[in-house]
């Protein structure tokens, strides 16, 4: 199939372009930062996805997946209405199979930085809607919401024991996600799933039964 995914770089986006790519598809990448992917099945876009006049004209998109995303940085504009975009632009349309937003365990606990928060939140809401239109074609829309995962961008608390003693005391299961775990679920959600949807999944290890957001000051 043909599988769009913004964000591809680094973290969870790039962890996903690859499984994809493993498992025989097409996929194009969108990034601000340059391909960290290289593969004959890979087409790689270096932009913004604020930028919404250069986005490139894609046909046939079947799976969109909007992974890109920041945190304290215009979280707003690029993790919500930068994702309304895309999906407006490249997944509501009759080719469509199945659309995934990355969300966030803090859209469901508010634990978090306030405008992060917020975005998260509006991408649940935004999921529901889009799964209302996208049934009309025989396609699903979902968020994953993962928990603490183990990526560059968490860096700073990951690589301080202190603050990591004290997240994986808040984290039931001891340990965060890495990006494979991810990917493999963002691959069930839009390939293997064919009926569930408008739905937030969350993935967090069962960090959000216990409510408290531990971070670097």
């Amino acid at each position: 199939m043909r599988i769009l995914i913004t964000g591809t770089s680094q973290g969870i986006g790039k962890a996903i372009a690859e499984l994809f790519l493993k498992k025989g598809h097409n996929v194009i990448g969108i990034d601000r930062q340059a391909a960290a992917i290289c593969h004959p099945e890979y087409t790689h876009y270096t932009q913004d996805i604020r930028d919404y006049a250069s986005l490139p004209s894609l046909e046939g998109v079947e799976v969109l997946i909007n992974n890109a995303g920041t945190q304290n940085e215009d979280d707003i504009d690029i993790n919500l209405k930068a994702l309304i975009h895309i999906t407006e632009k490249y997944g509501v349309q009759e080719n469509i199979k199945s659309i995934l937003h990355i969300g966030s365990a803090s859209a469901h606990t508010g634990a978090e930085f306030p405008e992060y928060c917020a975005s998260k939140g509006g991408v649940l809401a935004y999921t529901k809607n889009v799964a209302l239109r996208v049934a009309a074609y025989g396609a699903t829309c979902n968020s994953l919401d993962p928990g603490g995962v183990i990526t560059p961008l968490n860096a700073c608390v990951i690589n301080d024991p202190e603050l990591w003693a004290q997240i994986m005391e808040e984290t039931p299961l001891k340990r965060w996600a890495s990006t494979e775990e991810i990917a493999e679920w963002a691959y069930f959600l839009t390939v293997i799933n064919g009926f569930c949807t408008g739905q937030s999944i969350l993935v967090d290890g069962g960090e959000a039964i216990n409510y408290r957001f531990v971070w670097k000051d």
